[in-house]
């Protein structure tokens, strides 16, 4: 009998675990809006995040972002500036994907700041209608869209599902894009790409000389150093790469870190193996572009080579990432992140 007592006890420990566990999980609720173009995801009754697509900006965004305990984690400019925000790269805003070189247009570097008379080169996300949404302990998301040329020429079709879930110090979204080709098209291998998130103010890393960048165009962005003590980010990759040393290496994983005000904030995105060029290339910069590019190759790789994609028309290609937001003693270790990544893997 005792055998089977402790058994019994085994599994009413169990149980409660698993409800413990469960019970962390929140609710997710995803709302439409029926006047504007957005979406609203509240996770726990608290604002997480809004999907924007209108067509004054030039792609789809998830703006702003938050941890479980509010703090915003995405650069407030160009739409709410914060004082002491940097206002490099106007088309940085919260958490989009697109790229630098599609049949020969830029989609990555397209905002506001483009004269009219140099749109021509650059391409344009267009939101045609909202798919699904569902509220529960995982929400969802999916919407179609056409990559554009400026006379609305449809290049590719994007439908993109997210699912968003959360418990009380982590928020994760996970996003699976399918890109169908409207006409032959071809991802020329260039820096800029694909999935991007533009970091707060304080998760950047500190920096003590102006930084100057220049595009495929030859278009030159000089960002500011610091001058306060608020940017205290750092960058870690599943390779072990740490700060400026992880751009352009290649990981599973890589993460943001650092204090926003009294708590510490971490953001991490996983990659998957199906996606193209596994592992990706991080294009994580200091100043807060922090981005997972799989074609950028050339520029990685000093020129060593390359990885050029190509669609035949009615072909498609699918890009799936996790993105994980932590805050307090739980911010993701690397054994925690290798764990999420086996389980995004099975996804």
């Amino acid at each position: 009998m005792g055998r089977f007592k402790n058994i019994g006890f085994a599994l009413v420990l169990m149980i409660s675990t698993t409800e413990a566990f469960a019970q962390k999980s929140e609710l997710v609720t995803v709302t439409g809006s029926k006047t504007d173009n957005k979406v609203e995801v509240l996770i726990g009754g608290k604002p997480f995040t809004t999907f924007l697509y209108p067509d004054s900006l030039e792609k789809p965004v998830l703006y702003p972002i938050r941890t479980a305990d509010g703090i915003v984690v995405t650069r407030g400019f160009p739409l709410d500036p914060k004082p002491g925000d940097p206002t490099d790269h106007p088309h940085h805003i919260g958490l989009w994907f697109n790229f630098e070189n599609l049949n020969g247009l830029d989609f990555w570097n397209n905002s506001y700041a483009i004269p009219k008379e140099k749109k021509s080169v650059y391409g344009w996300i267009r939101t045609d209608r909202i798919l699904e949404t569902k509220s529960g302990r995982v929400g969802v998301l999916t919407y179609h869209a056409n990559w554009t040329n400026q006379q609305k020429d449809v290049i590719l079709e994007e439908t993109t599902r997210f699912e968003f879930s959360g418990t009380v110090n982590q928020r994760i979204i996970d996003r699976v894009t399918t890109l169908k080709a409207s006409v032959d098209a071809t991802f020329n291998d260039a820096k800029d790409g694909m999935l991007g998130l533009r970091l707060a103010h304080d998760l950047q890393m500190p920096a003590t000389e102006d930084q100057k960048f220049t595009d495929d165009k030859g278009n030159v962005t000089i960002v500011k150093a610091g001058t306060d003590k608020i940017a205290n980010g750092n960058y870690l990759t599943s390779a072990g790469k740490t700060g400026n040393d992880a751009w352009s290496t290649r990981g599973v994983w890589c993460k943001v870190y650092g204090k926003m005000g009294a708590d510490s904030v971490s953001i991490a995105i996983i990659d998957h193996p199906q996606n193209p060029n596994y592992p990706t290339f991080w294009h994580a910069r200091g100043y807060g572009l922090f981005a997972a590019n799989p074609l950028g190759e050339k520029v990685f790789t000093n020129g060593k080579s390359a990885k050029n994609l190509h669609l035949n028309r009615g072909e498609s290609v699918t890009f799936k990432y996790r993105i994980v937001i932590s805050n307090g003693d739980r911010t993701s270790d690397g054994a925690l992140l290798n764990k999420m990544a086996e389980s995004f893997e099975r996804k």
